[in-house]
């Protein structure tokens, strides 16, 4: 037996641990023989309306799966980013927000933006906001013979909410943002801080649209120990367990299944959110008109997670000192940007949560 070192291991607890990898090692070789195509999507869901390459689904989960109908009055429409597939709302059946909202009774639509090619290279902000999330909300209200519909708005889909809600503040009865930029010049938000710093103009006209690659590389580059290095190294612990081995390969699916970014689209948000701070100094513009936070006078709930890296909770606060409504409420989670959807702790306490605040405004 050696003696323990200043890190307080020894030798015959290295031999053992190296021991264990190599069996993880040789079990992980049966696992992943095991394993197969990776689905993602926990719920069932059908298209009703389309534009181009943005589609419009229902979920239709409880009633397929022998549940309830919804009982919710007024339908509840996502709004996901651009840069990533929005079915980490609804990722796998332990792990699904979409699910623990229908399971309380809501009436849940998504909104697909789809993979942009070069045809779509010409798309602006309008184009998203007004027309593609226009379009759907419309359907909506139609479909259903209302006035107004509740909206949710999820990163970058909540600051086209927030955009939308301005514009068009009739058709919205309810707006709930979840880990939405606002003030995007906070001293701790990196990535901001990173966008500040780019000649968009020069990168836009050189490239057209904004390859993912490079998108997934800058996100990976904020924790890049955590990303590239101890994600992998940790996985060595479960190559001997099918199941979290198969959740793992999910997540990796989703970082890396994502879309290109249209080129002016692109340009705009860039410029004039991240750069220009737009929401703050109120010069962010739609197509020929102003978005004013003031004209969002339906009831706010903003949802924040307090370890965000990538939307710093004083970036998503700022909201509560913009918008017109007198019926603004916040949600402080305790987690990351991923967290919020799919930990545990996420399915206990966001779609109960969501569902309450719109119980509570629809009667």
């Amino acid at each position: 037996m050696f003696a323990t070192g200043p890190l307080n291991f020894t030798a015959d607890a290295l031999a053992q641990e190296a021991m264990q990898a190599q069996a993880k090692l040789r079990a992980g070789l049966d696992t992943l023989r095991e394993v197969d195509n990776i689905d993602y999507g926990a719920t069932a869901k059908e298209e009703v309306w389309r534009d181009g390459k943005v589609v419009l689904y229902r979920y239709r989960g409880t009633t397929l799966e022998g549940g309830r109908a919804p009982t919710a009055k007024v339908p509840l429409l996502i709004a996901y980013a651009l840069v990533n597939r929005p079915y980490m709302v609804d990722l796998q059946p332990d792990k699904s927000i979409v699910r623990g909202l229908l399971a309380r009774g809501e009436d849940v639509y998504i909104l697909d933006w789809g993979y942009p090619d070069r045809s779509d290279r010409y798309l602006e902000l309008e184009d998203y906001i007004q027309r593609y999330l226009g379009g759907a909300v419309d359907h909506i209200r139609r479909a259903h013979h209302l006035d107004a519909i509740n909206l949710l708005g999820i990163c970058q889909g909540g600051a086209f909410s927030l955009c939308y809600a301005a514009l068009n503040p009739g058709k919205v009865r309810n707006l709930v943002t979840m880990v939405t930029p606002v003030d995007f010049h906070t001293d701790d938000n990196m990535l901001a801080n990173w966008v500040r710093g780019i000649d968009v103009d020069a990168m836009v006209d050189a490239l057209g649209n904004i390859p993912a690659d490079m998108m997934n590389f800058t996100y990976l580059t904020l924790k890049p120990w955590r990303l590239f290095v101890q994600k992998y190294v940790g996985l060595v612990d479960i190559l001997d367990d099918r199941q979290a081995l198969e959740d793992f390969l999910r997540m990796e699916n989703w970082i890396f299944d994502s879309p290109d970014q249209a080129g002016e689209a692109f340009r705009q948000f860039a410029k004039q959110f991240y750069q220009a701070n737009g929401f703050l100094n109120g010069s962010i513009r739609i197509g020929d008109r102003n978005v004013d936070l003031a004209q969002v006078d339906m009831p706010v709930l903003n949802v924040f997670a307090e370890h965000d890296h990538l939307v710093p909770p004083a970036s998503s606060k700022a909201l509560g000192g913009l918008v017109g409504s007198d019926d603004y409420s916040e949600l402080s989670f305790r987690g990351g940007h991923i967290g919020i959807y799919v930990s545990s702790r996420a399915q206990r306490e966001v779609p109960q949560a969501i569902h309450d605040w719109l119980a509570q405004r629809s009667r």
